[in-house]
């Protein structure tokens, strides 16, 4: 287990299951209870739930054009937008990081809550949210320790190949 050695005051997990049982898993070996923070849930994708990307076709490739050349606020049908997201899940870090201001944060979630957050602590465009790369069960630092964020660590996942 990545974390079990690193000193971490609380921990915060999307209601979505993988992230609960991941962070149930890195709290099992801290004593710690996991905080279920709805904010941090993945991006609403609304009628693209479920569908496969190579079914996607042509309201898929529409909406990642209009992403791609806009700024962000082009919607999902029936979801939310690059901006949405990113407006969501950044008052939720910021009030996270209010309530906890000593100490090591984990938060464990999704994909875009991460990269998300990484291009909003960095100062960084929503759009750029592509050029950020993380994969599933990685680890990201922030340091939000000073007035400027820093990223100490993006997209690690050496601990997936330990034992």
């Amino acid at each position: 287990m990545a974390l079990k050695d690193i000193d971490i005051a609380v921990i915060y997990s999307s209601p979505l299951k993988r992230a609960r049982d991941t962070a149930q898993a890195i709290a099992s070996h801290h004593g710690l209870k996991v905080c279920i923070e709805p904010s941090f849930k993945e991006m609403e994708v609304g009628e693209l739930e479920g569908i496969p990307i190579s079914e996607l076709g042509t309201s898929f490739s529409k909406y990642m054009v209009e992403w791609r050349q806009g700024e962000g606020t082009a919607k999902l049908p029936g979801g939310e937008s690059l901006v949405d997201l990113s407006d969501r899940v950044w008052a939720a870090a910021q009030a996270m990081l209010e309530k906890n201001k000593q100490g090591n944060v984990v938060l464990v979630s999704h994909y875009f809550v991460t990269v998300a957050i990484i291009c909003r602590a960095l100062g960084m465009q929503v759009t750029h949210i592509g050029r950020i790369r993380v994969q599933n069960a990685s680890i990201s630092i922030l340091d939000f320790s000073s007035r400027q964020p820093s990223l100490m660590l993006l997209g690690d996942t050496c601990h997936l190949r330990e034992g």
